[in-house]
Formats: structure tokens, C-alpha cells, sequence
């Protein structure tokens, strides 16, 4: 019988995730498994508390959205450990690429029961992170920005929150000068962002990379050009569907590792969370992060 520890994120989903657990880890213990719980202080220290736990053996749940998710399973990547999601966040977009049921009944029974599924992790590097490792995507541009203000929302939540987030972005937007090195080709142009997608959602079930595979050693360059605002705002509307990579504004190519850097400082994050400016630097580890599924 597995054992499992559940660190928990102490912030935006502290309620939520504490709601999300119980109703699995009841579950969980009836079948005889043992559960730990440990409600981490940063997501630095949620990284610490997993690593302890993976070096003790346990199955590691991360409960929370995507920056815990991205965090933890970022930290175990490479380490053997197995990882498992217990989705309470905004957005659970690396939940969904993983088709992860909502139903505890249903999650937990894949908790106790379901096989390892090794996936791809992303490393990256830049001049404030040596070296940090994330799970579902990167993200240079307006919808780094987008995302700030999202994070910063009080009164809104899930998609609604991420759709008034890129109302206020693109109102002050400057189009940048990007240059995209996939595999030692370069690929310049002006325009809004540019996605590294390891995971083929982000920004609460926005299908930003419809082709992108957890599992298949590449990563997706999305390349979104400088575009009319309001033709942009279709742009954004179609990304619900993926419809908007048939568009001439949007390139997408595939590589192992991408160099991202700008003619100005451009905000960049990873699985929801904003890390720094560019330039930054990315590669695949193919099937670094054993996932129950």
C-alpha cells in the first residue's frame, strides 16, 4: 500500500486545497493508506518539504494549482520520486493536459491504483535562476504581464480573472522585438509573447499549444507577431479551442531547447507563477518526472 504526503499550498489555495485533500485523504486512509500533511510556507519551502518526503519514500501529492504543481514537481524532477496532484488552484492546467479526474472517488482510486507515467519536465536558466526546473509551460510577453495582474485579483477568480488580467495588459503593451533560437535556428520578429509548452494548456484551460504532448521529448514554440488590438482580441478568443494557431500571426515550431531574448526588459513566468525578465534559456528532460495517471 502506497504512502503518501500531501504538502499543501498555505496561500490562494489554502481553503480550497485543505477542501480538495479531505475529501481525497478520507478516501485514501479507508483503503489503508498512509497520508502526512505538511502546509508549506513559500513554495520554496513546499520544494524542501517534498524532497524530504521522496528521500523517505513517499508519494508526493502536490495540492494546490499550478505554481505548487510546477514547484514540487519541478523539485522531484530527475529524482525517481513519484508525484501526484491533488488539483485545487485557478487554473489546474497540467492537471488537465493529464486528463486527471475531478471526482475524488475517482482521483483517489488513480492515486492508490494508477501506474507511473513518466513525463517531460522543462529546465531552465536564466540571469536571476541558475538553474529551475517547471512542468507545464514558459511564457515571455503581454501574457506574463496578464498574468500579474491575474495573480493579483481579489475579486475574481478561474477564467475570469486571466481574461481581466490580458484586458489590462494589452491596454499598455508595446510591441517587442523577440529572438527565438529553436535548436540553433533563429526566429525574429516583433510581436506579444512567445510560449515554451510542455503542457498544451495555460491560463485556465487556454489551449495555447493544441499539439504539445507531456511525453514526447519536444516542446512547443508558440510565436504570437504583432497583430491590430482588436484582431488580437480575436486571437485571444480563439485560444479556448486552439483555433487561433491557423492564423498568419502565429507560428509554431518544436525543438529540445529554446534561447528567448528581447530588445527590452520583457516579463517572463512558468506554470503561473511570474519569475523575472529575459533573456532565459530552455530545454526538455524528457521523462524526468514519474506521474501517477
Amino acid at each position: 500500500m502506497r504512502q503518501f504526503t500531501a504538502v499543501v499550498n498555505p496561500t490562494a489555495g489554502s481553503a480550497t486545497g485543505a477542501a480538495a485533500l479531505l475529501k481525497v485523504a478520507r478516501l485514501l486512509r479507508e483503503a489503508g493508506a498512509a497520508l502526512d500533511t505538511e502546509y508549506s510556507r513559500s513554495l520554496a519551502h513546499a520544494r524542501e518539504l517534498a524532497l524530504q518526503a521522496a528521500e523517505r519514500g513517499r508519494v508526493v501529492l502536490a495540492v494546490g494549482g499550478d505554481g505548487m504543481a510546477g514547484g514540487i514537481g519541478g523539485a522531484l524532477s530527475g529524482t525517481g520520486a513519484l508525484f501526484g496532484l491533488v488539483p485545487a488552484g485557478r487554473g489546474n492546467d497540467f492537471a488537465r493536459a493529464l486528463e486527471l479526474p475531478d471526482e475524488p472517488e475517482q482521483l483517489a482510486r488513480l492515486l492508490l491504483e494508477g501506474e507511473p507515467r513518466p513525463v517531460d519536465t522543462i529546465e531552465v536558466t536564466s540571469a536571476v535562476h541558475d538553474r529551475t526546473v517547471v512542468l507545464g509551460s514558459l511564457y515571455a510577453g503581454i501574457d506574463a504581464l496578464a498574468n500579474r495582474h491575474a495573480n493579483q485579483a481579489r475579486l475574481l477568480r478561474g477564467t475570469a480573472s486571466y481574461y481581466a488580467g490580458a484586458l489590462r495588459a494589452i491596454t499598455t503593451w508595446r510591441p517587442t522585438r523577440y529572438r527565438v533560437t529553436v535548436d540553433g535556428h533563429e526566429h525574429a520578429y516583433t510581436g506579444y509573447t512567445v510560449v515554451a509548452a510542455n503542457s498544451g494548456y495555460y491560463g485556465s484551460a487556454r489551449h495555447i499549444a493544441p499539439g504539445a504532448r507531456l511525453d514526447d521529448g519536444l516542446l512547443d514554440i508558440v510565436m504570437i507577431h504583432d497583430a491590430p488590438r482588436r484582431l488580437f482580441f480575436s486571437l485571444m478568443q480563439e485560444l479556448d479551442s486552439g483555433r487561433h494557431i491557423h492564423r498568419p500571426q502565429v507560428r509554431v515550431v518544436q525543438g529540445k531547447e529554446v534561447r528567448i531574448e528581447a530588445d527590452r526588459p520583457v516579463p517572463y513566468g512558468a506554470d503561473g507563477e511570474v519569475e523575472a525578465t529575459l533573456p532565459l534559456t530552455a530545454r526538455v528532460l524528457p521523462g524526468a518526472l514519474q506521474v501517477l495517471h
